[in-house]
């Protein structure tokens, strides 16, 4: 058989990396998660409606060539990257009440800007992730920190180094560093995503191969980056030795997966551990977010491949095909996960016991 030609990046169109994202948030959602809210699983005062909304809120600042502010867009300018967080967190508060995706849009930010057309250079992702990274200024510290304060983080305390309370003086990779021994989103950016490429990305592949599905493939993860760093979220709530404990406690979850040839054997364990970590508060969501972020790192290492032709989710030939979006999902979540309401233009949850 003969193998599709990668595409090229500078034939990725801003459709292809809104699919990717899209296609991330819908499977993470439909992954069971201990802990996590998903589809068949609120808590912590949300549903699956609020992030189905936040998705589709925030996809447009992630992955636009421009950016629109109100009826004036960025100067016909490519935003940068700290303008893209800030104006995906933006459009999401415009619509949910409280922080659901902070860290995903933090996480998965980098990771489509360095795929816009024509950037990623022929060495891949991981190289391009890092020209991103390396290269975002003072201006983008001072981008991200907007968003940060309007996503109002729970358990975000003060620094004495680079408080987000503060006018940056630094760039974005100098102020991660500063930030990366207590908080994993921070050590993404200053270790160049290691725990994605060196440790999920490859898990994931191998988990996909051996059953067959991405939301079992991304539960995997999900344990597997929970048994392997303790959770920032959970240590900023309840602090370190708490999220070390909970580390723990996703050890043999994780073994008892690991051991399955069909996920579905050990269902009923994992949804009893959700309860459990539910009733507890326990909401490990940067290692959530991290899961999203691996997702969309695969989709785009997977599009920049020889075989990118053959992802059910691209659609590098649209013509007459029907276009994938989460509008669908949306509402079929919403009606599950809220009785029947399905998702308002302005999806509300409890700010005291949100995600973050």
């Amino acid at each position: 058989m003969t193998m599709a030609p990668p595409v090229e990046a500078s034939r990725v169109s801003p459709q292809m990396l809104k699919d990717i994202y899209l296609r991330a948030c819908e499977i993470d959602l439909r992954a069971l998660k201990p802990g996590n809210v998903g589809v068949d699983a609120p808590g912590h005062g949300m549903f699956a409606a609020d992030f189905t909304a936040s998705a589709q809120a925030s996809v447009a600042a992630l992955t636009a060539p421009t950016l629109a502010v109100g009826a004036s867009p960025s100067l016909g300018e490519r935003p940068g990257l700290g303008e893209r967080i800030y104006r995906a967190v933006a459009a999401t508060r415009e619509k949910v009440a409280c922080n659901t995706n902070l860290g995903i849009v933090l996480l998965c930010a980098p990771l489509l800007h360095a795929m816009q057309p024509g950037d990623a250079p022929a060495s891949g992702l991981r190289a391009a992730l890092r020209e991103v990274l390396n290269g975002a200024g003072v201006d983008d510290t001072r981008w991200i920190y907007h968003a940060i304060r309007l996503a109002s983080p729970g358990g975000l305390g003060t620094s004495p180094t680079h408080d987000v309370a503060r006018e940056p003086e630094v760039t974005v990779i100098e102020a991660m560093r500063t930030a990366a021994h207590r908080d994993r989103i921070a050590w993404q950016y200053s270790s160049g995503y290691a725990d994605i490429f060196d440790y999920a990305l490859p898990a994931l592949s191998a988990f996909r191969a051996r059953w067959g599905s991405d939301e079992w493939a991304a539960s995997g993860i999900y344990l597997g980056l929970l048994r392997r760093f303790p959770d920032s979220h959970v240590a900023r709530k309840y602090g370190e030795a708490r999220a070390m404990e909970v580390s723990r406690m996703a050890a043999p979850l994780e073994a008892a997966l690991m051991q399955c040839n069909a996920p579905q054997e050990i269902l009923q364990r994992l949804q009893r551990a959700d309860a459990e970590f539910k009733r507890a508060g326990i909401n490990p969501g940067t290692t959530a977010d991290l899961t999203v972020a691996t997702l969309v790192a695969s989709h785009l290492e997977q599009l920049l491949s020889t075989d990118s032709r053959n992802l059910s989710l691209y659609f590098t030939q649209r013509a007459g095909r029907k276009s994938y979006g989460l509008r669908a999902f949306v509402k079929a979540a919403g009606s599950r996960a809220v009785g029947g309401a399905g998702v308002s233009p302005d999806v509300s949850c409890n700010t005291i016991t949100c995600k973050e």
